[in-house]
């Protein structure tokens, strides 16, 4: 009995584990970079920023930083006036970048224009 519950609870929550895999970030590399903070999707599980890269004599790149759920920002004193508030303005981010080489990652740290920050890990 013990052993079907268990199988009942893998298969109907294995997607869930695999979703929030650590394994999709390579945690050994920080990436430090600045853009512009250009959107921001408030939703759940994960709240995403956009963030538009540009360097001197570099194309503009744009980034997604993956992080926690809103209830885990606002647990941090973090809401969606405060970010919304940055859109448009420049942003430093410290995050990991996605094992496929995307221009995905998840969001460690967070710094408004204004010298306000967040560590979000």
């Amino acid at each position: 009995m013990r052993l079907l519950v268990l199988v009942a609870v893998f298969l109907t929550h294995s997607e869930a584990f695999a979703h929030h895999s650590a394994a999709a970030f390579d945690v050994s590399k920080i990436l430090a970079l600045k853009g512009t903070l250009t959107r921001v999707d408030w939703r759940n599980p994960h709240v995403v920023l956009t963030v538009t890269i540009v360097g001197e004599g570099v194309t503009p790149e744009t980034w997604e930083f993956e992080s926690g759920a809103p209830a885990w920002f606002r647990g941090r004193n973090l809401g969606k006036g405060d970010i919304d508030a940055a859109i448009g303005q420049n942003v430093a981010v410290e995050a990991v970048r996605a094992r496929d080489g995307s221009r995905y990652a998840y969001l460690y740290e967070l710094t408004f224009a204004d010298g306000r920050r967040w560590e979000l890990r």
